[in-house]
């Protein structure tokens, strides 16, 4: 599955409808008719969102956690917390349940980031704010590390 490229921005209505954007919705294609799984951000206030064939890949991983592993089960139960199976309207909106709303501190302005495994959805303010809190040098140094030893060019 290939998620859009990009960051996308968008608001939410009212009743915590997202109006996906077009050129979004045009970039997942035929899979904008599928269900989509929505979760609690991993790494702070935002929701994870998975096409359902991305998600059901995760699963088949989760699925092999050994069930008397208390500790491991734990992990996943707390991981699964808060997943919902969502599917866009009609007219390409995106209705997100009150209590993933609450959770992820979403208000009006959106930002969808599509991160390669799954997008993430972010109040615009707290994605600006945590994307901003990497400095340019930090973001070269770590650029550096994570493509040390490919070859590039010539």
């Amino acid at each position: 599955m290939s998620n859009p490229t990009g960051t996308f921005y968008c608001k939410l209505d009212a009743k915590g409808r997202l109006m996906l954007p077009a050129d979004f919705r045009a970039e997942l294609g035929d899979q904008v008719e599928e269900d989509f799984i929505l979760r609690p951000g991993l790494h702070g206030a935002y929701l994870e969102l998975y096409t359902i064939s991305d998600w059901n890949r995760r699963k088949e991983i989760l699925m092999k956690v050994n069930p008397f592993d208390r500790h491991r089960l734990d992990i996943v139960r707390k991981y699964l917390d808060g997943v919902r199976r969502v599917k866009l309207d009609a007219n390409g909106r995106l209705q997100i349940p009150k209590d993933l709303l609450e959770r992820s501190g979403m208000t009006k302005d959106i930002v969808i980031d599509s991160i390669f495994a799954n997008m993430e959805i972010w109040d615009r303010a707290a994605y600006y704010e945590r994307v901003n809190a990497i400095t340019p040098d930090e973001l070269s140094d770590s650029m550096q590390t994570i493509f040390s030893g490919e070859q590039f060019g010539i």
